[in-house]
């Protein structure tokens, strides 16, 4: 990033300020190989530290006083391109994308042969807006695949974009500079952003660390709230977080409806066909919920063969979920690992209109209702009664769902939608139920 702008660095010690540079770059990039060595499932460290020192041996290149080979004055520049197209990579690799090997030696190429150009000679404004704007797209680049990551926050994501953006930004100032300010002031911000550089460099460095134990930190509370076998919550996350759920339903004076759930005859399954193939049946099961609920839904795995669903819905919807994935589970469940199964699950459900304040009553309603489909013959959707004293709490979510529905009747009136709109909609129009995406 240093070399792009050698000319104008005539303000600083350049053998002292391409010492510090260098001892910097490469120290940063023997510390991401070293920490890419206690973590080697990390690749992106790998890629990341071999920039940083191929970065150091691009200005050694640049500052040598004197080599025994002659080099082109191409080459260390390149080298510096080389870098910066190997952090984007590392970015994209973090992120689970796919790597673009080709991409990291784009800029340097183009360097190559541009320089090869009477309009690119060395020390020309041409050489040096070449080298700067290289440079700046490789960091909005970055600064793009950061933005992409939305598996984390806002916060996070904005953060993590603007930095790059800045540097960026600040890389485009020496062409600025250079057309419009007189050669002193042009000399003396050039000092500023050389020094800007190097911080900038630091900086990324222990960013990119950050980022790898922020990771980190996201796998281990994962593994800690997540089920091994089927990827759904474990007993303890889905308590904790149907109790939330609950806490904000009930703030909304609204209900919330538990769902629990056995695999029938699970035993039997796994005595005839081996527990392989029983863990298999539990994925699917586990599978085909996913692909029945929605994102909003808390889904989760109590142990062995139980499972359990909790939504932010009344009886009457949850309901026709519960039978949904039932009939989904039976059309999946006939042969499962290459053996005729033919495995079902039996589904109790229970709904509050109270408060829940103690999730465990609403579970044993649930539990309750999910026996009696046992005992009525399996392969069913049960619903437990309604809870004593629930009737008043029942009209009144009635009523503040029968005021939601008019309030939205008379906005969709009050638009006046066109005729042909109308019948066009009309037209294609198809029965879906509120909950369903």
């Amino acid at each position: 990033m240093f070399t792009a702008v050698k000319p104008q660095l005539n303000t600083l010690d350049l053998p002292t300020f391409a010492f510090v540079a260098v001892c910097i770059a490469a120290l940063l990039g023997l510390l991401l190989i070293f920490a890419w060595l206690q973590q080697r499932n990390v690749r992106s460290l790998a890629w990341w530290g071999s920039a940083y020192l191929i970065g150091a041996s691009s200005i050694a290149l640049w500052a040598a006083p004197s080599l025994v080979y002659e080099i082109p004055r191409e080459i260390p520049q390149a080298l510096t391109f080389v870098a910066c197209g190997m952090i984007w990579n590392g970015v994209r690799l973090f992120h689970g994308r796919t790597l673009i090997p080709t991409a990291a030696f784009a800029g340097a190429i183009l360097w190559v042969i541009l320089c090869q150009l009477p309009s690119f000679a060395p020390d020309s404004n041409g050489r040096i807006a070449l080298g700067v704007i290289v440079v700046a797209t490789y960091t909005f680049f970055i600064a793009y695949e950061l933005r992409r990551e939305r598996r984390k926050s806002l916060y996070s994501r904005t953060a993590a974009t603007v930095v790059p953006l800045v540097h960026a930004t600040i890389f485009l100032i020496p062409l600025g500079m250079q057309a419009f300010l007189p050669a002193a002031y042009a000399a003396a911000w050039l000092t500023v952003f050389a020094l800007e550089t190097m911080i900038y460099a630091i900086g990324t460095a222990f960013i990119v660390l950050l980022m790898v134990k922020d990771n980190d930190v996201d796998i281990y509370r994962s593994a800690a709230s997540t089920d091994h076998l089927t990827g759904l919550l474990n007993r303890r996350a889905f308590l904790e977080t149907a109790h939330i759920l609950c806490t904000r339903q009930a703030g909304r004076h609204q209900p919330v409806t538990m769902m629990m759930f056995d695999l029938d005859h699970f035993k039997s399954i796994n005595d005839r066909f081996g527990h392989a193939v029983g863990d298999e049946v539990l994925r699917v099961f586990a599978n085909v919920t996913r692909s029945n609920m929605r994102g909003s839904d808390i889904v989760g795995r109590l142990g062995g063969e139980e499972f359990a669903v909790i939504v932010a819905e009344p009886i009457e919807f949850a309901e026709r979920i519960a039978e949904r994935l039932r009939a989904s589970f039976e059309t999946a469940g006939i042969t499962i690992a290459d053996h005729t199964i033919g495995a079902t699950v039996s589904i109790g459900v229970a709904t509050s209109f109270e408060p829940v304040t103690d999730i465990a009553p609403l579970i044993g309603r649930a539990d309750a209702a999910l026996y009696n489909a046992k005992r009525e013959g399996r392969n069913r959707v049960q619903i437990a009664p309604a809870e004593p004293g629930s009737e008043q709490a029942r009209l009144h979510a009635a009523e503040r769902a029968a005021k939601r529905g008019a309030m939205a009747h008379r906005k969709t009136h009050a638009r006046r939608p066109k005729p042909a709109l109308v019948a066009a909609a009309a037209h294609g129009a198809t029965t879906r139920l509120p909950y369903a995406r």
